[in-house]
């Protein structure tokens, strides 16, 4: 192990070029980025998302369709990076629909994609460098989820924490960082990286928040150290550092394990259903309890999801959810829309999920920990269920890959479809515009330039201050 470990991450990311990713990263880098720009888009008129966007225009940066370097994908108007990257990462993250890495409990694309979208249009960066900064993003933010451990996310939401790490690596990796510079710009955006679970209590908007600001302050970080500007250089293993604050269960071997040869980016999971994570592998056990058995929902009695620690932890403080947002992390919920729905959909949630059906079916669903499930935790996600049946029976189903695991991945034709839902969900773009977009998508890698994308030129590059 680095007796250093922040500063060998912070090199190996500086230094990460196009062509020592192998192909098949590149090719899951371009199949993340289609499906996180349908979640992205997918925001657009989430109240607390357009909270976020009134903020950045009151800042008096969003100035009207053609001003500034970056794009606000649910309004099509531009700004600067750093408002763009918050915007666009504050709608990343609403539908519960963006991507998750098991291992770490974290959630890349929300707050990489919109640093790397946002850089690379102010600087006309070519698709080669935009995929370099994504893959620096992905393999920097998931190794700190790892790093942090199941302790971390107890309290913590990972995705607000690592992942401010994560968008300042994004975002050094376009601005051209050194490694020296990219360690101060970890240092900067560990010391802001903040994000903690209690709003779930309450449906707070607080999940947006963490990743707007996650998005943001990577910026802030790169940019900074670009200039000049110092950072801790043990911030994620020093001995006031993330870890030390953060973690009881730390493991400094994870920030480095395997640079360069395990590619953690392509262990990256889509979510096939729109709510928490967490809830997925019961939800697909359910689901295939009831095709194997052709069951009807109106006589199950009772049914138990066999979870880990880490859902109880997550999904247990939400007992009868009142918003959209917190049925999403309410097991009862889900699987009473897959029991009656067959699925649990964007639009399944907005239409249901306080249907009499969907509520009666909620109070049949209990948790319990699992020992096998919680071993496995996080590295694997089972889903297993115990569904007692009104004539006696008891039947059980399990799933060792949920829907949407690198073993049992989402197609492009799915990524596609799914992007198509999601856009139209939101309105956010007509079908015309959506074939377009997923066009210009699927080719993003070999793009001279990563334009704006609801059409338009390149803006000119921004001028990157040169270190002190």
């Amino acid at each position: 192990m680095s007796d250093h470990p922040s500063r060998t991450l912070a090199t190996f990311v500086a230094q990460l070029r196009f062509d020592a990713i192998p192909h098949e990263v590149v090719e899951r880098t371009v199949n993340l980025y289609v499906d996180w720009l349908g979640s992205a888009l997918a925001g657009k008129g989430a109240r607390p998302v357009e909270s976020v966007a009134r903020f950045a225009r009151a800042a008096g940066t969003c100035a009207g369709e053609h001003a500034g370097t970056a794009e606000v994908l649910i309004d099509r108007t531009r700004t600067t990076p750093y408002f763009a990257a918050m915007i666009n990462a504050a709608a990343s993250h609403f539908v519960e629909q963006d991507d998750v890495h098991n291992g770490s409990v974290f959630h890349p694309a929300a707050v990489v994609f919109p640093v790397a979208l946002a850089l690379a249009q102010a600087s006309n960066a070519s698709g080669r460098e935009f995929i370099a900064a994504v893959v620096a993003g992905y393999e920097t933010g998931i190794r700190i989820g790892e790093f942090l451990g199941r302790s971390h996310y107890k309290i913590f939401h990972t995705t607000g924490t690592a992942g401010t790490v994560a968008a300042a690596a994004t975002a050094g990796r376009l601005l051209g960082l050194t490694p020296e510079q990219m360690l101060d710009a970890f240092g900067s955006a560990g010391t802001q990286a903040s994000g903690l679970w209690e709003f779930l209590r309450d449906a707070a908007d607080s999940k947006q928040l963490h990743t707007a600001m996650a998005a943001a302050n990577g910026v802030m970080a790169a940019t900074l150290a670009a200039d000049g500007f110092k950072g801790a250089t043990h911030i994620l293993e020093g001995a006031q550092g993330m870890a030390a604050g953060m973690s009881t269960d730390a493991d400094p071997a994870r920030l480095t394990d395997r640079l360069g040869e395990r590619w953690a980016t392509i262990e990256t999971s889509f979510k096939y259903h729109a709510a928490c994570r967490h809830t997925h592998p019961a939800a697909d056990a359910l689901l295939a309890v009831i095709d194997e058995h052709g069951l009807e929902p109106d006589d199950i009695v009772q049914v138990t999801a066999h979870v880990h620690q880490g859902a109880l932890d997550v999904l247990g403080p939400v007992h009868s959810p009142v918003t959209v947002h917190q049925a999403k992390f309410n097991m009862g919920t889900v699987l009473g829309l897959v029991a009656y729905r067959g699925q649990a959909g964007v639009n399944d949630f907005e239409r249901d999920f306080s249907a009499g059906d969907i509520v009666a079916f909620r109070d049949k669903v209990r948790m319990a920990l699992d020992d096998e499930v919680d071993r496995a935790y996080p590295a694997r996600w089972i889903g297993k269920v115990s569904v007692l049946m009104r004539d006696g029976r008891t039947l059980r189903g399990r799933v060792d890959e949920p829907k949407g695991d690198p073993g049992n991945t989402l197609s492009r034709g799915e990524i596609d479809a799914k992007f198509r839902q999601l856009a139209a969900f939101s309105g956010a773009a007509t079908d015309a515009e959506a074939a377009q977009l997923l066009a210009a998508a699927w080719n993003v890698a070999t793009a001279p330039h990563v334009g704006m994308l609801f059409g338009g030129a390149p803006q000119v590059a921004v001028s990157i201050p040169a270190a002190a």
